[in-house]
């Protein structure tokens, strides 16, 4: 194997880790996003987890975060929760950092 072949092989290897890293903080992101709506919604123990689930799902729809954010919107509005689409947005940005962290340190 020369040595382009090398550096190919590991340049692959580090885009297979980083898409894998990438899609691992965003699941958890959407969980910890979840968690936080479904208290705001009144939500605890297993309903908690459960809609935590469906906004993890939710979030499969799109590429990025407009998916769950659609979603717990309509949620927020249909139980009367007020809470502006600033606040959800810097909420999300919590659990992104939130979650990088987490992913960080195992």
């Amino acid at each position: 194997m020369t040595t382009f072949d090398n550096r190919e092989q590991a340049f692959e290897n580090k885009f297979a880790h980083e898409q894998k890293l990438d899609f691992a903080v965003e699941a958890r992101l959407s969980k910890l996003y979840g968690l936080w709506a479904a208290e705001k919604l009144g939500l605890d123990g297993a309903d908690a987890e459960t809609y935590a689930g469906d906004v993890v799902s939710a979030n499969l729809e799109e590429p990025g975060f407009l998916d769950i954010l659609r979603k717990v919107r309509a949620d927020f509005d249909e139980k009367g929760v007020e809470i502006s689409n600033h606040m959800m947005e810097v909420e999300l940005e919590k659990c992104m950092k939130e979650a990088r962290k987490q992913i960080n340190e195992g």
